[in-house]
């Protein structure tokens, strides 16, 4: 009997190329997904695979899963300031009620539970690089606070779960990752920058653009995941790519690479954004043997041409 998965936000960016993964590593997959951020044509590819179920469900709401489960990854949950900013009850509710619930089922099942954490728990990090001893700089009632919190609060209740339910536990911290899929309406640096050069509209940079961040391509995080997930190292992990830049530097690479004539247009720094992010990943190297493979330039120019394939639909 081939072990099944359950992928919660199964149909977005990231929990897409989970899905795919899994199945071609032989398991059979169920995916939940309520469509909010997803989107139904990132698992078209393998939607009639007889392993695959695709379920529409708010895991913010109790979730009735009858079939064995032998592993659960909670990915669901708005991942972009725009999409947090549009949702914050629902990522506030995805955050708390989700994770309890997704819990809930690996606790029933006796499966090996993945939560999808990330970066922002660091807030604006006056420790550089971020080690995952680091406990972060978060404004808890600002504009951003609803998803850091959330994340923060799916940590916490995860442990608890880890050390009182003993389940068998896993919390990778995933660092800005990119490549297709994205939507180009997303609102984060690469998706935002990408589109517009692909229009030969003005880029979008805030600030002055100094602030760094670190671009880790999504072959690389999910080969990073997949190793956590079969590990047994229960405390958080960072996935994510040390190789740290400036996003006017990033702006303008774009530009050449997509061989565009835009310009690039500054506009006021949005509230809380973190001044630098970079990952340090010694963690990762260690016990998982990982380190990102793909170069940022190679990522782009993947990236860039799958957007030139979906700009007009």
């Amino acid at each position: 009997m081939k072990k099944t998965a359950l992928v919660t936000g199964g149909a977005g960016f990231l929990g897409s190329y989970l899905c795919e993964r899994l199945l071609g590593l032989g398991f059979k997959v169920i995916c939940l997904d309520n469509l909010i951020t997803g989107n139904i044509k990132n698992i078209e590819t393998f939607r009639k695979d007889p392993r695959f179920e695709f379920i529409r469900h708010d895991v913010s709401k109790p979730i009735f899963i009858k079939s064995k489960i032998a592993f659960v990854l909670h990915f669901a949950s708005p991942a972009s300031p725009a999409d947090y900013l549009n949702y914050p009850i629902q990522t506030l509710k995805v955050g708390s009620l989700g994770t309890h619930n997704a819990l809930g089922v690996a606790k029933e099942k006796k499966a090996r539970f993945l939560l999808a954490s990330t970066s922002e728990v660091y807030g604006d990090p006056l420790v550089h690089p971020q080690t995952e001893e680091y406990w972060g700089n978060v404004n808890c009632i600002g504009p951003r606070g609803v998803y850091d919190e959330a994340k923060r609060f799916a940590e916490a209740i995860t442990m608890a779960y880890h050390r009182v339910h003993k389940v068998d536990t896993r919390i990778v911290r995933i660092f800005n990752t990119y490549g297709p899929r994205m939507r180009k309406n997303d609102g984060r640096a690469i998706p935002n920058f990408i589109s517009q050069a692909l229009l030969h509209k003005p880029l979008t940079v805030y600030g002055k653009g100094r602030q760094t961040r670190s671009f880790c391509y999504v072959d690389d995080l999910i080969d990073g995941l997949i190793r956590l997930l079969m590990s047994s190292v229960a405390s958080p992990v960072n996935i994510g790519n040390p190789n740290e830049m400036c996003l006017i530097d990033l702006a303008k690479l774009i530009v050449k690479f997509a061989q565009s004539k835009s310009k690039i247009h500054f506009k006021p720094l949005p509230v809380d954004d973190p001044k630098q992010r970079r990952p340090d990943i010694t963690r990762a190297r260690k016990y998982l043997k990982w380190q990102p493979k793909v170069s940022l330039a190679m990522g782009l120019t993947k990236t860039i041409a799958w957007y030139r394939t979906v700009m007009d639909t």
